[in-house]
Order: C-alpha cells, then structure tokens, then sequence
C-alpha cells in the first residue's frame, strides 16, 4: 500500500508539472526564447539580423522613375519674326548671301522650351502642338545628354498635340499605357523640363479623370493631377507608381504661370490614337458632320444651331433649331459627348440621329465625311493657363 501511494503521489507532481508547462508554453511563450526580449503579442525579435539592418531601405519610386525618365526629352525651338527696325535686313537674299546669320538673326530669333517623350525607336516622339508651334527650329536635348535636330511629322491642333522626329542611334523609348485602369487617388509623378532647369521629376496624384468643358482644346478628356506642371513640363511624361506613361502634360490652372496643384495632362489613349494616325496616314483623321451644335437649356437633347451649305448634316436634311435626342439609339447628353461620338465614326459611314423638329419626331440618316484640318486656330503657343 505505501508503494501504492508513493506513485500517486509522482505521477500527480508530474501531471501538475506537464499542466504548468503547458500553460507557460500557451500563454508565455516569450519567456521560453532566450535569444532576446519581444515586445507583448510580437513574435519577432527586437534584435534584428546585421544583413537586415543595412540592406533595407525605405520605400521608393526611383525604378518607376528609372524606366521612363530616359525618354524624356527637353526641346528648345527658335521662332523667327520679322526684325522692325530694317526691312532690308529681313530680306532671304541678305540671308542667303550672309551664311543665313544676318546681323541682326538673335534680336529676330525668339526661343522657347518644353517636354517631350520618345516613343520609338525610330527616333518618333510626343509633344504638345503648342511647344512648337511655328518654330523655325527645334533641337532636343536627350537625357544622355545627347542633342539632335527634329522634324515635324505632323500636328493636330484640336489635341494640341504633335510627332517629331529626330535622327539618332539607341534611343531609349517608352510605350503609352492602357489607362483604362486609371483611377482617381492613384499617385503619379511628371516629368520634363520646368523653366530650363533640366529633367525634374514631382510627385502627386490623379484629382479627376474625364476633366473636359475646359475651353483649352477642342478635344477635351483630361487627366487632373497635384504634380506640379509649370511652364517647360509641356509634352513630358505623367506616369504612374509603375513608371507606365499614363499621360502627356499639357496645361496647368493657374493666374501666375506657375504650379497651383490643378494640372492636366492628354490621356495616353488620346495620344496613341493621334501618334497613329499621325505616323500611318499622315494626318489625324476624324469623322465630321458639318453642324454646330449646342446645349438646349431647360429642354431634353442638343440644338442644331448652324449647318453647313453642302454638308453631310444640310444633306441630311438637317436644320437649325432640330433637336437632337440620339444618336444611333443611345441618348446623347453633352455636346462634348456627341462631338467625341462623331469623330470617332469612320468617314464614309452612316449614322442615324433622332429627335424632334418643331415637336415632331424626326429621324435623319446622316453620311460621316473626314472632319477638315482648319477648323481651329490652334493651341496656345505657350502652356493654357486659366
């Protein structure tokens, strides 16, 4: 019976050991690790490993960054005016005879910079219509530090966009991104050259998508950003966290010249479908109907305010005051909507547009014809300001 007793009595120190290991094992584990102190509900160690300590650095854009700004180009142009003082002076001849450098070239030459992008290998580049507007020379500074002559391939005002074109070897380019995928918080950095300075990068984020009614191009979809765009940022590069170009810096909303936090940028779609057309066919080609349109205040649909003698909408039998309520079927409820609609319908296609004439339905099946090329002025000739 003693025997008995004695081991009961081990084997219930043992249970009562086994629970209260259990239990430091559950409930303490940190007193168990002797390799140093945790802080409470923290498994990992205070004392962190020497490779870890040195190596890990805070987080940064510099590879977004690194894989677009190399395409970033600076352009400097050069605009030839009449010289007031001496018409005989401004004559092509005394030019001619004198090398093309007349006493008096800098005081006729004015000079102006901005932005551009490379967005192929064939030397083909992106910038803003107003950058080179009537430049009588364009040179662009690459940000090896290279410097090359441009071309124009071609221009498309109503974008304010524009192609050159430079003669060089291992170009570093990029392509334009989806931006579909866009979203309004999504950090973005521009880059190009503010002021003559060099290449500067800024940080923001998209403020608004869709940004139009603007008064700044005839073509208005913009994207709004924080990122400081001040007057040289024109035609450089607005990419995102993935260092994707996203957009074409084009205007800021200012009444000094410089950086509110409300800049614009081309969506890269825009500029895609522009650069194409540009390159492909020489011009950019959209669809026309030969009607002015406007707004019809406190009434449903859009008003016919002028059409065109001779053109698809006079045609059509279109007149003024018709209003306009669809166009092939979908509602239309801006004028920028249907303006955007028309233009991107192929020449030599027909529409139909519905609506009313003096309060009757009335239904006009119209023939799309190539939008003409002089419709506008052109952009500004420096970064749009409002």
């Amino acid at each position: 019976m003693a025997f008995k007793r004695f081991t009961r009595f081990i084997v219930s120190y043992i249970l009562v050991g086994v629970l209260v290991a259990i239990t430091v094992v559950w409930l303490a584990p940190e007193l168990l690790d002797n390799r140093g102190a945790t802080a409470p509900g923290n498994s990992e160690s205070v004392a962190q490993p020497a490779d870890r300590q040195t190596t890990e650095q805070p987080f940064s854009y510099a590879d977004a960054v690194e894989a677009a700004a190399p395409s970033v180009v600076n352009i400097y142009t050069a605009t030839r005016n009449p010289d007031p003082r001496n018409v005989f002076l401004d004559s092509p001849a005394l030019d001619e005879l004198l090398g093309g450098m007349t006493p008096t070239e800098d005081a006729r030459l004015d000079t102006s910079l901005g932005s551009g992008l490379l967005i192929d290998d064939r030397g083909h580049l992106l910038t803003n219509h107003h950058v080179i507007r009537g430049a009588a020379r364009i040179q662009v500074m690459l940000a090896d530090g290279r410097s090359a002559p441009a071309e124009v391939i071609g221009t498309d005002p109503e974008s304010d966009l524009a192609v050159l074109r430079v003669d060089a070897d291992d170009l570093p380019h990029v392509a334009l991104a989806d931006t579909r995928q866009n979203r309004v918080g999504d950090v973005v950095f521009a880059i190009g050259n503010p002021f003559g300075v060099g290449q500067t990068v800024t940080q923001g984020i998209i403020s608004a998508l869709g940004r139009s009614e603007l008064g700044l191009t005839t073509f208005e979809n913009f994207i709004q950003t924080d990122a400081a765009i001040n007057p040289g940022n024109s035609g450089g590069a607005l990419i995102n966290a993935r260092g994707e170009v996203i957009g074409i810096n084009t205007a800021i909303f200012s009444e000094t010249g410089s950086a509110t936090g409300i800049g614009f940028a081309i969506p890269a779609d825009l500029a895609q479908a522009v650069l194409t057309d540009i390159v492909e066919k020489g011009r950019v080609i959209r669809g026309w109907i030969g009607a002015r349109i406007l707004p019809n205040p406190g009434r449903s649909g859009l008003r016919i305010a002028a059409v065109l003698p001779g053109g698809p909408a006079d045609q059509a039998g279109l007149q003024t005051d018709d209003i306009i309520e669809t166009a092939d079927g979908e509602s239309v409820r801006t004028v920028r909507e249907l303006l955007n609609w028309i233009t991107e319908q192929s020449p030599g296609s027909e529409v139909v547009l519905s609506g009313r004439r003096d309060g009757e339905s009335r239904r006009w099946q119209v023939a799309i014809t190539e939008r003409p090329t002089d419709l506008t002025g052109g952009a500004p000739e420096r970064p749009p300001q409002r």
